[in-house]
This record gives C-alpha cells, sequence and structure tokens, in this order.
C-alpha cells in the first residue's frame, strides 16, 4: 500500500509548506552561522598564537640589543612544551606524530606570521584528546580551566623559526560541531512550535467553514428542505458560503418553477388525451379503434415517463424503510397476474431506506424490457454487508458491447436487438437509472455467456 506523504486536507498542506518554508531557511541560516563560526574559531585561535610568537620570537637581547641564542636553552625542570606558553623555543618538533593536522590553521598561521615578519620554516599542527587526569588543569587558572570545561581536545601549535627552535602553543578545541548544530536544531524546533502553532490554527479555522460547505453541497438535494449554512471563517470564506445559500436558494425556486411548469403541461396535454379517447368510442371499426386507443396509451406512458424522469431531481416522495424482497416480489407478481413469464427467487427479509414507489418503477422498467426483448424473466436479490443487488436476466439477443452506455441514453434504441413494434421511445432505462442513482446507486447492463441480458441495480447499505 502507498504512503501518501502530501496530506490531503488544507491545515495539513499548510503546515508542510510552511514547515518546508523553515526548513530551507534554517538550513540557509545554518550554513551561514557555521561558516561564519568556523571563521571565527580560525581568528580566535591564530590571532592569540601569532601574537605571542611575534613577542616571543623578539625574546630577552643583550647590552648590544641583538637577541640573545636561546636554541639550545633546555626546558626547565620537568616542563612539556604545553605546560605554559614561555620565553624560549623547544629544541625539536614537540608534536608527536600520526595526530590529525589543521591545514587551514598552518596556512592562516604562515600567512600571519609573514605579514608580521617573523621567518618562518615549519608549521605543524595535530588535534588529541584531552584526559580528565591530565596533570595541566590542576595548573590552569580558574578563567582558562572553565574554557576547558566543556572540551574534549586540544589544538597543539608548533612553528619553526629558522635558526632559533620551535615556539609551541596549545588552545582549547572542539573537534566537533555537533553542540553547535544543536543549539541550531533547538532553536529551530522552537521556532516550528511558535510558527507551525498559529498556522494550524488559522488554516483550520479557514478549513472548519470550508468542511461545512463541501458536506452541504455533498448532500444537497432540491427535494429535501435544509437551512442555510451558518456563515463563519474569514471575509472571503464567509463570501463563498454567501454565495452559495443563495445559488442554493434560485437553484430551489427555478426547479419549483419547472414543477409547476411541467404540472401544467401535463395537465394540458392529458385534457385533449382524454377527449380524444372519449372520441374514438364513436368510429365503427373496431381495428382502427383498438389502434387509436393503443396509440392514446402509448402517448399517456411515454407523457408519464417524460414528466418521471423531468420532476425527478424533486421527488415528492419521502424516504422510508422498505422491505426490499417484498418490493421486489410484488412487483415480480404483477406481472404474474398478467400472465408474463417472472421468476423470482425468495429471499430472507431485507430492510433498505429508499423510495419505494421510484424503485418499485425502476425495478418494473428492467422487468419490462427483459418480458419484452427477451421473452421473459429472471430475478435474483443478493446482498452482502456493504451493498444489495437486485439482478434481472432474459434470454434475448442481448445488446452489442460497445453499444451498452447508449441505451441509458433517453430517447435512445437499438435497432439491432430492439424491434420498434414492441413500443416505447428509449425512456425506460434512462428513467430507471436516474431513479437508482438518486438512490445512490447504480445499474450496469452485462451480455450473459450463454445469451441474454443481465441487469443489475447495485444499491449501498
Amino acid at each position: 500500500m502507498a504512503v501518501r506523504l502530501w496530506p490531503r486536507n488544507l491545515p495539513g498542506q499548510m503546515a508542510v509548506l510552511v514547515a518546508i518554508a523553515l526548513f530551507v531557511a534554517q538550513a540557509v541560516n545554518f550554513g551561514l552561522s557555521l561558516r561564519d563560526r568556523q571563521a571565527f574559531r580560525l581568528e580566535q585561535t591564530v590571532g592569540p598564537v601569532t601574537a605571542r610568537i611575534v613577542d616571543a620570537s623578539q625574546g630577552p637581547r643583550n647590552r648590544h640589543d641583538q637577541p640573545l641564542d636561546i636554541a639550545a636553552a633546555p626546558p626547565v625542570g620537568d616542563e612539556t612544551p604545553w605546560d605554559r606558553f614561555r620565553s624560549r623555543p623547544w629544541p625539536s618538533n614537540p608534536i608527536e606524530g600520526g595526530l590529525r593536522r589543521r591545514a587551514d590553521i598552518e596556512e592562516a598561521l604562515r600567512a600571519r606570521l609573514n605579514e608580521a615578519g617573523v621567518p618562518v620554516g615549519q608549521i605543524v599542527t595535530g588535534i588529541r584528546p584531552l584526559q580528565s587526569d591530565d596533570p595541566r588543569f590542576g595548573k590552569m587558572s580558574r578563567v582558562r580551566a572553565q574554557r576547558y570545561r566543556f572540551v574534549r581536545h586540544e589544538l597543539l601549535i608548533a612553528v619553526e623559526q629558522p635558526k632559533v627552535g620551535w615556539w609551541a602553543a596549545s588552545v582549547p578545541w572542539q573537534d566537533s560541531e555537533w553542540p553547535f548544530l544543536s543549539r541550531l536544531i533547538g532553536q529551530t524546533l522552537v521556532l516550528y512550535a511558535i510558527v507551525l502553532l498559529p498556522v494550524l490554527l488559522a488554516t483550520r479555522r479557514i478549513a472548519q467553514p470550508l468542511r461545512s460547505l463541501a458536506k452541504a453541497a455533498q448532500r444537497f438535494h432540491p427535494g429535501e428542505a435544509d437551512g442555510p449554512i451558518t456563515e463563519s471563517g474569514p471575509h472571503d470564506v464567509r463570501t463563498l458560503i454567501t454565495a452559495f445559500n443563495d445559488l442554493r436558494t434560485r437553484v430551489s425556486a427555478m426547479l419549483q418553477e419547472k414543477d409547476r411548469m411541467l404540472g401544467a403541461i401535463g395537465h394540458d396535454l392529458r385534457t385533449p388525451l382524454a377527449a380524444l379517447r372519449v372520441r374514438i368510442e364513436s368510429v365503427e371499426d373496431d381495428d382502427d379503434r383498438a389502434r387509436m386507443a393503443d396509440t392514446i396509451d402509448e402517448m399517456n406512458r411515454t407523457l408519464d415517463d417524460i414528466l418521471s424522469l423531468a420532476r425527478l431531481g424533486r421527488p415528492s416522495e419521502q424516504a422510508t424503510e422498505v422491505d426490499l424482497a417484498a418490493l421486489v416480489d410484488a412487483v415480480v407478481e404483477d406481472f404474474r397476474d398478467l400472465g408474463m413469464p417472472v421468476e423470482f427467487t425468495e429471499v430472507e427479509r431485507l430492510t433498505m431506506h429508499l423510495r419505494p414507489s421510484l424503485m418499485r418503477r425502476a425495478i418494473r422498467n428492467l422487468i419490462e424490457n427483459a418480458v419484452k426483448y427477451g421473452g421473459g424473466a429472471e430475478v435474483f436479490l443478493r446482498s452482502d454487508a456493504k451493498a444489495v443487488e437486485i439482478v434481472v436476466c432474459d434470454e434475448g439477443p442481448g445488446i452489442p458491447s460497445d453499444r451498452i452506455a447508449e441505451v441509458f441514453e433517453a430517447f435512445t434504441r437499438i435497432e439491432g436487438s430492439r424491434n420498434k413494434e414492441t413500443g416505447g421511445i428509449g425512456l425506460g432505462l434512462a428513467l430507471a437509472r436516474a431513479i437508482v442513482r438518486e438512490a445512490r446507486g447504480d445499474i450496469r447492463l452485462e451480455n450473459r455467456p450463454k445469451g441474454g441480458l443481465a441487469a443489475t441495480i447495485t444499491l449501498p447499505r
């Protein structure tokens, strides 16, 4: 299963964007701070050592103001080059081999000493760890001991002055940048907490009314009474909610006007049809009279289908708890009473929340198609934890696979498999699908392997 790294909701996306922006800003800050720290540490190391070497190299002088030859002067007692910076050089390089060197400090120190006019031979550096029992700690001043308190390494520096000797010095050295970086990371975490919390609160304040607006748009049905959404959030969001409330009011008013218009049209059309039905009774030819009556009945059925399809967006019937198994059985019994070959395998009680009259009409349309074009119908009802399926099967010619989607369009007939003499104007499947989709389900048609067509209504539990 793929892990979703990018959040889907607005607060999450805003938090991620702000976090990325803070990360980039802090990364730049890290780089600049680290560079400044390294430059400062280099200056703090090279500057004092250069000054001390310059002062020491001038050394004690004789009465002719000439430097004394102290190159051969031995150390005093058991002193080491790192006990203190003395006024005499060391006879040889005091730094043991194998220590890690710092070429940047060596180059900077050489440049500084050359600028000061001090002749320089070799410059050697080395980094070594400090031991807790180092005897020098007892000889350090309080200030210097404080500098070494949290330091675990020291930098050894040895500078060769030709014909004089080696000047030696040591300075505390923080070999790792982690303490400095850990402080920056801590500052970053505090900054994240200070910045992200208000961002999350602000985006949540924006997202809450937007979620309410989305839910209201999803459940909006013109036939259901629903009050306006409460206006909340920033000005732009409140303006959007106001526009949606106005739009819903206008849509409801337009649909109500459409219903009134359709009712008037239906009344105006049924009146002359009823008059025609009365007048054909005076026709003496029985065949002509029967054909006229069938034509008028077909016109009435067509008018009912058109009005039902047009009014489906605002059904007057309320959804109730219905035993779907009993509803399907009642529809099948209506066809059996007319002598039509329709079979239904009875199942246990299956309660659904739907509009019974509309669902009955959708099932009736599918069975009518099966009887007209397949000679009969077999109806099955099956369910699981997530959905219920009503399957209507026939043994007719079926529908070409590439034209199955077309039959759901209003006023569409598949001439190759549907005979015009069976009647109808192609509204049965369109009306059935509209009814089922209004109930949040769907219809699919499939050609059966052994011939015929299977129409399946799927309704969510």
